[in-house]
Parts: C-alpha cells; sequence; structure tokens
C-alpha cells in the first residue's frame, strides 16, 4: 500500500506494544456505530494453526455462498491481507478511506495499534455487506480485542508455550486465557489436549473436542496434502486438503467440523478445504532451480511440526534459514529445528526491531556448520541451487523473504505486530 500520513501514524502505533483489555476498542467501536453488530462472527484462537483454520472456514462458508469476511494477523506482505471478503483482499483505497474515518476517534481513545486494525476490519466488514466474519484472534484471548464480538462459534486449535509474559507461564494459564473466546451454550470446536479440556468445558460452551465427539482420520499424498476423513455427531466428512504436516491436517479438520456446525453441507466443505492457500505456512516455492518451504515457525510447538512433517515428506536434512525475534524461546526453536538441519543460515528480518542478532542465536547451533547474514536476501544468496532448503522463524522474517523468492515487492513497514 502506498504510504500515507494515516497509515504512517498507524504503524508507529506499534512502538506503544501490546495493552490488553476490552474497555477501548469497545469505546471505539462504539463512536463508529458498533459495526461489528452488523454482522455474523466466529473467533478462532490458539497457540498455533489458527491463521490457517480461519482460512480453511472461511473458505468453506464462501463456497456454500456466504459473503464472508476472513481477518488475520500479522500480515506477510501487505497490509489489506488482513482483510479479505469473498476470498479477495479489500482495495488499498477502501482500507486506507476507512482507516482515515477510524483515526480521530482511536486517537480519543488512546487504542493501540491492534485495537484499531480489529475496528478497522469491523468497519471494513460492515461496510462491504459481509454477512459472516471469521476473526482470528490476536493473542490470548479473554482480554484480545477481537473478543467484543460475539461470536456465535468460537474455535481453539491448541495450547502451547508462548507470550508467557503476558499470558502465564504454564500452559494451563495459557488455556485459560484462550478459553475467553468461548460463549456459555454457543458451539465450539477445539483440539487441545485432553488434560486441558475441563479449562474450556468449565466455560459452559457447547464444546467438540478432536479425539472425542469429532474422529480423525488422515491419509498423507506426500506433498499433495492430506486425504481426511472426519466421523462428528451425526456425520461424517471427507476432503482432501492441500496444506502439508499433519498439524494442516488437523487445522483443516477443526475448520470443516466448525463449519459443519455452522450449517454448512460436505460439497461446499470440500470445495472450501480443497481451495484454501495460506501463504508462508510450510509453503513450497521454486528458488533457483529447487525449492524452499517457507514457514512461520517462531516457536517450539511450532518448529517440532516444521520438523515432523518435513520428515514425514521423507526429508531428513536439509539447509535451514532461522531468524527469530528475540523475545522468543529462540534456544526451544533452536533444539527441535538441529534435527533436520545439515547447515544452518541465520538472519534476521530488516523491518523488525524485535529481530533477534543472527550473531546472538549461533551458539544455539553449535556443532552445525553455521553462517551469518546481515539481511533476508543475503541468506538466500548463501543456498545451494538446485535443491530444497527451509525458511522458517519469524513471520516477519517470512514476510520479508517471500517476496525475494517470488521476485515481487514488498511493503516496507516496521514490523512488531
Amino acid at each position: 500500500m502506498t504510504p500515507t500520513p494515516d497509515l504512517e501514524w498507524l504503524f508507529a502505533r506499534q512502538r506503544f506494544g501490546v495493552h490488553p483489555g476490552l474497555s477501548r476498542v469497545r469505546a471505539l467501536l462504539a463512536r463508529l456505530g458498533d459495526p461489528q453488530e452488523r454482522f455474523r462472527a466466529v473467533l478462532v484462537g490458539g497457540t498455533n494453526g489458527k491463521g490457517s483454520t480461519a482460512a480453511n472456514l472461511a473458505s468453506s462458508l464462501t463456497a456454500a455462498g456466504e459473503r464472508t469476511g476472513l481477518f488475520t494477523s500479522p500480515h506477510l506482505t501487505r497490509f489489506a491481507e488482513r482483510f479479505v471478503v469473498a476470498g479477495a483482499e479489500l482495495p488499498p483505497d477502501v482500507v486506507r478511506e476507512a482507516l482515515g474515518h477510524v483515526r480521530p476517534h482511536a486517537e480519543a481513545q488512546g487504542a493501540s495499534f491492534f485495537e484499531i486494525v480489529t475496528a478497522l476490519g469491523c468497519l471494513l466488514f460492515a461496510g462491504a455487506g459481509v454477512g459472516v466474519a471469521v476473526m482470528e484472534v490476536g493473542l490470548g484471548g479473554r482480554l484480545d480485542a477481537t473478543n467484543v464480538l460475539d461470536p456465535e462459534l468460537s474455535v481453539i486449535t491448541n495450547v502451547a508455550l508462548d507470550h508467557t509474559a503476558i499470558l502465564g507461564e504454564t500452559r494451563e494459564a495459557i488455556a485459560g486465557e484462550k478459553a475467553g473466546i468461548l460463549r456459555a451454550a454457543h458451539p465450539a470446536v477445539t483440539g487441545v489436549d485432553a488434560d486441558l479440556l475441563p479449562l474450556l468445558e468449565a466455560r459452559g460452551a457447547d464444546l467438540w473436542a478432536l479425539g472425542r465427539q469429532v474422529t480423525l482420520e488422515t491419509t498423507s499424498l506426500g506433498w499433495n496434502g492430506w486425504d481426511v476423513r472426519l466421523r462428528l455427531p451425526g456425520a461424517v466428512l471427507a476432503f482432501r486438503t492441500p496444506l502439508l504436516g499433519e498439524h494442516g491436517a488437523r487445522n483443516a479438520a477443526l475448520a470443516a467440523a466448525a463449519a459443519h456446525r455452522l450449517g454448512v453441507g460436505e460439497g461446499a466443505i470440500r470445495a472450501g478445504a480443497a481451495g484454501v492457500r495460506w501463504p508462508g505456512r510450510l509453503e513450497v516455492l521454486p528458488w533457483r532451480g529447487g525449492r524452499v518451504i517457507l514457514d512461520g515457525a517462531h516457536n517450539p510447538d511450532g518448529a517440532r511440526a516444521l520438523v515432523s512433517a518435513l520428515r514425514g515428506l521423507g526429508v531428513e536434512h536439509l539447509p535451514v534459514v532461522f531468524g527469530s525475534a528475540a523475545d522468543k524461546d529462540v534456544a526451544g526453536v533452536a533444539a527441535a529445528l538441529r534435527a533436520v538441519a545439515s547447515e544452518v543460515i541465520l538472519t534476521r528480518a530488516a523491518l523488525s526491531p524485535r529481530a533477534a542478532d543472527p550473531a546472538d542465536l549461533a551458539p544455539l547451533f553449535e556443532g552445525l556448520p553455521v553462517r551469518l547474514a546481515d539481511s533476508p536476501g543475503a541468506a538466500l544468496d548463501l543456498l545451494p541451487p538446485g535443491g530444497l532448503a527451509a525458511l522458517c522463524g519469524s513471520l516477519y522474517l517470512i514476510g520479508e523473504v517471500r517476496p525475494l523468492v517470488l521476485g515481487e515487492a514488498g511493503e516496507a513497514w516496521e514490523r512488531w505486530q
């Protein structure tokens, strides 16, 4: 998007950080005429996989004939990626005009970056005549800005240790925060581990859990994805997803179960699952006669899922390009990646002030060949041609690498959230 004073102002708000709470965004939406009340909503939360689950669900709803909005964060390369209607990003001029309307109200409320973006999404979806919006939760759940909406259904993909300084130091504490998006007596779907289910069930939602009310059978199609068969109360669903990794199949299954609970038929679920694309998450792209796998594995759980997916595809060792935000459990991610890394190229997202210095990451890969690159482009240049490599870590890094691989221009915004 072309820089404007309003966009410059918005991205500068990232430096004020994250401030959990609902009062500011609720007041902001009220000043905007409560646009969130003009469409139905679904909330999708979880530690990992919430974006792909939301994209799957939105795809099935669109295939069923619903005018569907999809709100996700962060974006990879374009700010407008966060606001998708009927499968297409809203035009940049529409986003800019709406932001100009939101700005004075946001300044009056002292709203944070994500609160502004959430309110902007609601205003855009209402203006676009969306019937149902699938909203990816930003951080946690209970106090996340998206939780001002009243969801008719909620999804919690899983719970792992991440953002512990804000959400709590234990899985139980984090699960309690994420359970805040559930509504009593409203349908919900989850893939959390069995030991955490009581924390979710305490919210009184009509909860279906993967492994209990929902059982999953998968058949690997290798690099082409998965065949999935779901048994639900009163129904059996069968579909194919192009998403890679067992976690990709699980996320597609959660989305299919959620779509079924929203009244979507099997044909639309099959069409939606087959048509979904989720860039930067186990995404395979051609590069200099070979291929690269882009994956935003930024916490240990995500890194282990990446390693499992690679091994499931018959990949035991490959070059790994890695960069991370400094405030993540980088040691845990590195411990997982060591299992498949033949060599490691360490770099950093040029536009992210949170990025760790590559030199500080090098000791975590002691015993492996390690090279340092001062930019994502330089890291790509170090990859041997004609082979397979993994580029992983911070989504901000993936957002800078992807347009380089595709030969596209990226947006030069400083990236924090």
